[in-house]
Order: C-alpha cells, then sequence, then structure tokens
C-alpha cells in the first residue's frame, strides 16, 4: 500500500482557520444538536466557509457513526455520522478528521455539519 497524497496549502489554495466569536447553534429536525461559543471557522480555498463544533458540545445520541469515508489531500481522512432526527436525509450529514494533517490541527475534535441539512445559527455568546 502506498501512501495517500499529502498537499500544503498555498496562495492558490489557501487554508486558514480561526475562533468563531459568535456562539453557533447548529438545529436538525427541529431539536438543537450543537451548542457552542468555541466554535472554528474553516476556510479553504474558494469553497464556502465551514463550522466546526467541539464535540464536547454535540449531543453525541443524536449521531450515529457510518461506515463512510472521504480523503482530503489537506487535511486527510473524514470519518462520517448519520444525523439521527433527519431520517434518511441524515445520512452522512456530520463529518469529523480524527487525526487531521498539521496544517488542519485545530480541527481534531470537532464535527461540521452539511449546511444545506440543518440550520446553523449564530447569535451572542453568553457571558
Amino acid at each position: 500500500m502506498t501512501d495517500p497524497l499529502i498537499l500544503a496549502p498555498s496562495a492558490d489554495h489557501p487554508i486558514t482557520i480561526r475562533p468563531n466569536p459568535r456562539r453557533v447553534v447548529v438545529e436538525a429536525g427541529g431539536q438543537v444538536v450543537a451548542d457552542s461559543c468555541e466554535a472554528l471557522i474553516l476556510h479553504e480555498a474558494s469553497y464556502p466557509a465551514v463550522q466546526y463544533i467541539p464535540l464536547k458540545h454535540v449531543m453525541m445520541a443524536s449521531l450515529r457513526p457510518s461506515t463512510h469515508s472521504t480523503y482530503c489531500l489537506y487535511k486527510g481522512t473524514a470519518a462520517y455520522f448519520d444525523l439521527l432526527p433527519l431520517g434518511d436525509r441524515g445520512a452522512n450529514a456530520v463529518w469529523t478528521y480524527l487525526s487531521p494533517y498539521s496544517v488542519a490541527g485545530a480541527i481534531a475534535d470537532h464535527v461540521a455539519f452539511y449546511a444545506d441539512r440543518v440550520e446553523i445559527r449564530e447569535l451572542e455568546c453568553r457571558s
């Protein structure tokens, strides 16, 4: 088996990760499935920004591990979860990088949700 190809971000394919100063609330099927004031925003090339929520702020009972996985040349292998409140529409709706490459190390222990399947709101963080 050969080692996977790993690419570094560049001017043509930048990747930045920064803390989101706002509270991020994710709802699915009318249920809050994540609520965090510690989300990270990942910007990659020309793709839409993605909110990564710490696992400790996700209602894990609403997720079921999936057998699906994908590979990103910049971030590594993504594992997926089914989002149970969405039924069949929730298949592979959530992903995580368990061991992301160093450029994306900050998103370890975080998950992201497909924005077209959930409602993601940004609010003021409570003090």
